[in-house]
Formats: structure tokens, sequence, C-alpha cells
């Protein structure tokens, strides 16, 4: 056990995004599962488990305290953009840490390895094709208050500016909101046709709640860049009408890949399995990523990964994935929600 390949794990165990936290851990573990049976430097790869849904300087501190023990050497998972911005002074010059998240894009520090979707990839086309396809023009914007949404909407900006979209208002909530009260008067009062959310977990759960509540899902559209397959599950089906995503894994995708993915992981886990959704199949994406870049360097050791880590690539549940820079190219897809799953309707 001394010589595995230990890697710290961090996934949301409580919070808005715990709602994730069950799926993320399944998948990690289905994705150990492969990675051992095909090996990775003649080791086997162990996983320790970190709460992201902690205090991000909790989160910091765990993670810092275990490189100091010698306990993993390298770090992965889903988590909000608050926990990397905390982590990643931490593992800086010790060890990869391969962020999954779909985020607000402009990670470049040196070892900090992004796998998941920016709203260049992400956003913009999403909007692009419903301008397009259903002519909605103005967007009323609802975020949880930290650096993604906050960044996200910048960039929306300049979006809505080359496509020639309004953006009628946007309003930012505390993390773990509950009342959407305030909020849907705001968007009430607008002349949206649609409502761009980033909220996370739980808070996109209560917020879909509310919002079919009001009638507002008959006469809006709503897009979102997180709103995985645990979240409609959540929401209930009645909240989901013309709801969009955008993502590069939906666990509807019909490629052969996918399909395995999704096989490998009901014969892991049983058919009561957490939902598998884009949150945590990213962590799967995380762990293989870590997986092919010990094997092009031929260690773990931070200077041999980012020697070679550039072209770095597999294809995997979304697909072909590989490394330009530190960010992972992939495939992006739009759907829309019908009941407890999402139908893809366009590729990007």
């Amino acid at each position: 056990m001394d010589d595995d390949v230990r890697v710290g794990l961090v996934v949301p165990l409580q919070g808005p995004a715990g709602i994730l936290g069950p799926s993320c851990e399944a998948v990690a573990d289905t994705a150990v599962r492969a990675i051992n049976e095909a090996g990775v430097l003649g080791r086997a790869v162990r996983l320790e488990v970190v709460d992201g849904g902690a205090p991000p300087a909790d989160v910091a501190a765990e993670v810092g305290r275990l490189l100091s023990a010698g306990r993993i050497d390298a770090v992965t998972g889903w988590h909000i953009s608050a926990v990397r911005e905390a982590l990643a002074p931490v593992t800086a010059g010790r060890v990869p840490y391969v962020y999954t998240s779909t985020y607000e894009g402009g990670e470049g520090r040196s070892g900090v390895f992004c796998t998941g979707e920016t709203p260049a990839r992400q956003v913009a086309p999403a909007l692009r094709w419903l301008r397009d396809e259903l002519d909605v023009r103005r967007w009323f914007v609802v975020g949880d208050d930290y650096v993604w949404p906050r960044r996200s909407v910048t960039r929306t900006c300049e979006y809505a500016r080359e496509l020639g979209l309004e953006l009628s208002g946007v309003a930012y909530v505390p993390l773990g909101t509950t009342d959407y009260s305030a909020v849907l008067r705001e968007v009430e009062a607008s002349d949206a046709q649609g409502v761009l959310v980033f909220l996370v977990g739980q808070d996109a759960v209560h917020f879909n709640r509310a919002f079919a509540g009001r009638g507002l899902d008959e006469r809006m559209v709503r897009l979102s860049s997180l709103m995985g397959e645990s979240v409609l599950l959540a929401s209930g089906a009645g909240a989901t009408r013309n709801l969009f995503s955008s993502a590069a894994y939906f666990r509807s995708l019909a490629t052969p890949d996918a399909l395995d993915f999704g096989r490998d992981y009901v014969g892991h886990h049983g058919p009561d399995a957490p939902p598998l959704n884009n949150a945590a199949e990213s962590c799967y994406e995380g762990l293989m990523t870590l997986a092919w870049l010990a094997r092009r360097a031929g260690s773990l050791q931070l200077d041999d990964v980012l020697a070679r880590a550039e072209g770095t690539g597999y294809d995997g549940p979304r697909g072909p994935v590989h490394l330009r820079g530190n960010h992972a190219h992939q495939r992006v897809h739009l759907a829309v929600a019908d009941g407890y799953d999402f139908d893809v309707v366009a590729s990007f």
C-alpha cells in the first residue's frame, strides 16, 4: 500500500453542492477500478477523499496537511471555484492538480490542469443556438455570489454584445439561498425571454421549484451550464419545463464510450447507484487525465508531468479529449430537460 499512487479527491459532502457528492465519489471509484485494471506506473491508485463542501480555507488546510504528511501524490475532483482559488497556492510546485469543474475560465497557474468546460465553449454557443432556433434575445442572469458566476457574467456580457443580445438584469444570491421570491419578482418585472442560471446544486433545485411555481416556465426558457441529472431529479419533473443545459457529458449520450461508461458504472455500483451527471462524470475525467499524464511522463513528479503534458489525450465518455496548454479541449452539447433526463439538441 505504501507504493500506491495516492490521489486526493476533493468533492463536496455538504453545503449546496453536497447533492453531487455521492455521485462524484461513486464515479471516482469506477474510474479507479478501470485505471487499476489497465495499470499506471506499475502501481495501484488509491483515493483520499476530502470534503470540498467545507469552507475553502478549511479544504486548503486539509489538503496541505495531507501533502505535508506525504499522504497524497496528486489532487483532483469537482468543487467550486472558490475552493480552487484556495487550493491552487497549496498544491503549487508540489503535485499535479487536475481541476474538473465547469468554471469561469482563465486559470493559468503552473501545475493546475483544467478539464471542465468554460463559458466560451459552453455559454456562448448555447446563447447563439437559442437566439437562432427559439429567437431568445433578452436574458436575465441569476447566480450565486462568488467567483464562478461573477466572472462568467462578465464574459456573458461580451458574448451578448457579439450576438446582439440584451441582458435585462443580473441578480446574485448567497450560496445556500432557499427563498427566491425577491429575485423572481425582478425577473417577472423585466422584459427577459430567458434566465441564465449560474447556481450550484441545491440552490438550483430551490430556484427551479420557485420558478415553476410562479408559472415562469411557461413563458421563459432557462439555460444553465451546471444543471445535471441529480438537480433534475431533486427539482421534480414539474419544475424542468423549457430548461436547457450545456455540458460536455449527459448520461443520455449514446456514443459507444459513453454507453460503455454507463454500463461499467451500473455494473460496479448496481441499479440504485447515485445518478450519473456531468459533475460526477468529471471526476472520471480528472482521474483519467492524471493516469494519462503519469503514463506519458513516466512519473507523477510535477516537473516530469509539466515537461510532457502538452498534447496529452485520450478517448472517454466525453469523446476525444486532449490538453492544450493546461486546458482540456472537448465537444460540448446543448440539451433540453425531459422530466428527469436530458435530450441533446445540438453539439458544439
